[in-house]
């Protein structure tokens, strides 16, 4: 999943890969790697550096409303993981720089097999709920503060829903398309009027109701 944490299934390789959007560096979790991140303050300290930048545990402290040593000791715990690393040549004096190792995450579906350990299919649980959670929480944010942004920018932005009757494979088909689609606009050029956009997706099947 890139960008906020889990968004990309996996696809086989092949001959159209070729002609397909330039994809962004994604890590793929592992049972130990999905353990190591499953955890809301380090979901989010780790969405911070990728969408802010490099920043230090005491910048993302005072951004996140922790203690500095919480995200010390998160940062860490991340780095040791493979989501983060050092940023040398930010900033003066001694305190330690951080930046986002890879743009996205990819989260494999079989963590939530039967056949995984129940801790990691706890870890997976978590993970995938805090995601829901962060999403629903940006659109609180843009929703209480849109009213500030010019009305090209409310008029630009989208919140729908659609039902649609497929078999797995489509619904599969759909959703590396729609990626795709999001990744060819990843290195337009930039304007004046450029402005970060977030973009969340969510696929998934209902019983009952057609």
């Amino acid at each position: 999943m890139p960008e906020t944490n889990a968004e990309d299934p996996q696809r086989p390789a092949g001959p159209e890969q070729a002609s397909r959007p330039k994809q962004p560096a994604v890590k793929t979790l592992d049972a130990r790697s999905l353990r190591g991140l499953a955890h809301p303050l380090r979901m989010r300290m780790l969405a911070a550096l990728r969408h802010e930048g490099p920043a230090t545990a005491s910048q993302l402290a005072e951004q996140l409303g922790e203690s500095s040593g919480a995200t010390s000791y998160h940062l860490r715990q991340l780095a040791a993981h493979g989501f983060v690393e050092d940023a040398p040549g930010h900033g003066k004096g001694r305190e330690r720089w951080w930046r986002a190792v890879h743009q996205g995450t990819a989260f494999d579906e079989t963590l939530m097999y039967d056949e995984a350990d129940p801790e990691t299919r706890g870890a997976a649980d978590a993970f995938l709920h805090e995601i829901a959670t962060i999403h629903t929480q940006e659109l609180h944010t843009w929703l209480g503060d849109s009213h500030n942004w010019p009305r090209e920018w409310r008029s630009s932005t989208d919140m729908s829903d659609f039902t649609l009757r497929l078999t797995p494979a489509q619904a599969t088909e759909l959703i590396h398309k729609m990626h795709d689609l999001v990744n060819s606009y990843r290195d337009l050029p930039q304007a004046e009027n450029t402005e970060t956009v977030r973009l969340h997706t969510h696929a998934f099947p209902r019983r009952g109701h057609a």
